[in-house]
């Protein structure tokens, strides 16, 4: 079964990413249902975020979720936190859109697999970008070179 993935971020940084994606991946019908976002609104209380993030979980319908978040220790992560506890769910907080598309194309991967692979996309999507011709930039070794794709 694939894995879901939630994010939980500031507004509307949530729904753009989850938009990005469905923008990337517009031929795979179940990355709609799988892949949700919840936008967290200025002042909102915290548990009324997290009663929405429990209902969407719930509606996900997956056996296991990858719950990405943007800041750790502001109010996304935190209720986050609360939701994946004792849930069959991984957490990581700092996400961006390499680490959410290197999760989405590995979805099908047991979860602590994809949490590995989101984390290795997220870090290996930040890097400074030289001004001159490519082959001035610095490759660095990871496991795309294993698989001979990029993200």
């Amino acid at each position: 079964m694939t894995n879901g993935i939630l994010i939980i971020a500031h507004a509307p940084l949530a729904s753009a990413l989850r938009q990005c994606v469905l923008h990337v991946f517009q031929d795979s019908a179940d990355s709609a249902a799988t892949v949700q976002a919840i936008d967290v609104q200025p002042n909102a209380p915290a548990d009324e975020t997290l009663a929405a993030a429990k209902t969407t979980l719930a509606q996900m319908r997956t056996s296991h979720t990858l719950v990405l978040t943007d800041v750790f220790g502001a109010t996304p992560c935190n209720v986050a936190q609360k939701l994946v506890d004792g849930a069959a769910c991984k957490l990581i907080a700092g996400v961006n859109l390499p680490m959410l598309l290197r999760a989405i194309t590995y979805r099908k991967e047991p979860l602590d697999a994809m949490m590995t692979r989101a984390l290795a996309g997220g870090a290996q999507g930040v890097m400074q970008v030289a001004i001159a011709a490519p082959q001035n930039q610095v490759r660095k070794k990871n496991d795309q070179d294993i698989h001979q794709h990029q993200q």
